[in-house]
C-alpha cells in the first residue's frame, strides 16, 4: 500500500488507525490530517510526526484515500470544504449515523465505503464491518481491510441496512460489557469484597469467558449449561435473570439501538 492517506478530523478513532498504520510501518510523509482545533494538532504532531492542518486545501489532492473521523453534525460542511480537492479518491467514513447515498451526493462519488468500528479499536481488539457502494472495486476492499486491520477484525456486510444492527451489536456493544461490569463490581464490594478485588474477578471474569467462547466450537449456551448445576449457585443466578426477563430486555435496549442508529441515519443525512 503506497497511496497518501488524509484523514479528516484528527480524535480518538483517527488516532487509532494511525497508530495501527504507522505500526504497520506506513511511512508518515503519506498521511495527512485536517483538524480544525489546534491543540489536537499538535498532539497528532508530537505523537505520529504527521502533517496535520487547520483546514482543507491543496495538499489533500495528493490523497489517494480519504477517511472521514469527523462528527456527525459536522460531515456535511467538512465534505463542502474537502471534495473540491479529493475528486478520484476512496473514502472511508469511520462517521457514526450517515448515511453513505448522502456522503456519495455531497462529495459527488460512487467510491464510498461505510464502517462502523468500536472503542476496542483503540487497543487494537476491535472490530469493524464495511459498506461498500457500486462504485467500490475490489482493490478498494483490500485498501480499507489493510487500513482498518491493525485495530482489530474485519467483516462485510452486503446491505447498509445491516449497518444499524451491527451498530446495535458491536458499535454500542462495549458499553453493554461496561454496564455489567458496573453491575458485577457493585454486587461484589456489596457481598463484602474489597473495590479493588471486585475489578480484578470482574475483569478477569469477563476476558476469561471471551477467550473461552472464542477457542471452543460450542455456542455460548452450550457454554453456559456447562457452568450450571441444577440447584446450584450458578442455577440461582440464572433462574433470577430469568424471573427479571433479563434477556428478552436486553434484546429489546439492542433493538433500540438499532431503531436508533436508523434514525440518527435520517436526521443527519437529510442535508
Amino acid at each position: 500500500m503506497h497511496s497518501h492517506i488524509a484523514f479528516i478530523g484528527g480524535g480518538n478513532m483517527a488516532s487509532a488507525i494511525l497508530q495501527g498504520l504507522l505500526q504497520q510501518g506506513y511511512a508518515r510523509e503519506r498521511i495527512s490530517v485536517v483538524e480544525p482545533f489546534a491543540d489536537t494538532r499538535a498532539l497528532l504532531a508530537q505523537r505520529f510526526g504527521v502533517q496535520a492542518e487547520p483546514a482543507a486545501g491543496e495538499f489533500l489532492r495528493a490523497a489517494d484515500l480519504v477517511v472521514w473521523a469527523v462528527k456527525p453534525q459536522t460531515f456535511q460542511e467538512a465534505a463542502s470544504q474537502v471534495q473540491g480537492f479529493t475528486p478520484a479518491a476512496l473514502h472511508l467514513s469511520v462517521a457514526a449515523g450517515i448515511p453513505s447515498r448522502s456522503i456519495a451526493r455531497w462529495l459527488g462519488s460512487e467510491r464510498i465505503v461505510r464502517a462502523m468500528p468500536n472503542t476496542p479499536a483503540l487497543i487494537g481488539r476491535g472490530i469493524t464491518a464495511f459498506f461498500a457502494r457500486d462504485g467500490v472495486q475490489q482493490a478498494d476492499r483490500q485498501q480499507v481491510e489493510q487500513v482498518m486491520h491493525s485495530t482489530g477484525e474485519t467483516l462485510w456486510v452486503e446491505t447498509e441496512a445491516r449497518l444499524d444492527a451491527v451498530t446495535a451489536v458491536s458499535g454500542s456493544g462495549p458499553a453493554y460489557v461496561f454496564y455489567f461490569m458496573e453491575a458485577m463490581m457493585a454486587a461484589g464490594t456489596d457481598m463484602g469484597l474489597s473495590p479493588a478485588q471486585a475489578r480484578q474477578l470482574t475483569l478477569a471474569t469477563f476476558a476469561g469467558a471471551s477467550e473461552l467462547a472464542r477457542a471452543s466450537e460450542d455456542p455460548p449456551d452450550v457454554l453456559r449449561q456447562r457452568v450450571t448445576s441444577k440447584g446450584g449457585t450458578t442455577f440461582a443466578a440464572i433462574t433470577a435473570m430469568d424471573a427479571a426477563g433479563m434477556r428478552a430486555s436486553f434484546q429489546r435496549a439492542l433493538q433500540a439501538a438499532c431503531d436508533r442508529a436508523r434514525t440518527l441515519g435520517d436526521e443527519f443525512g437529510a442535508g
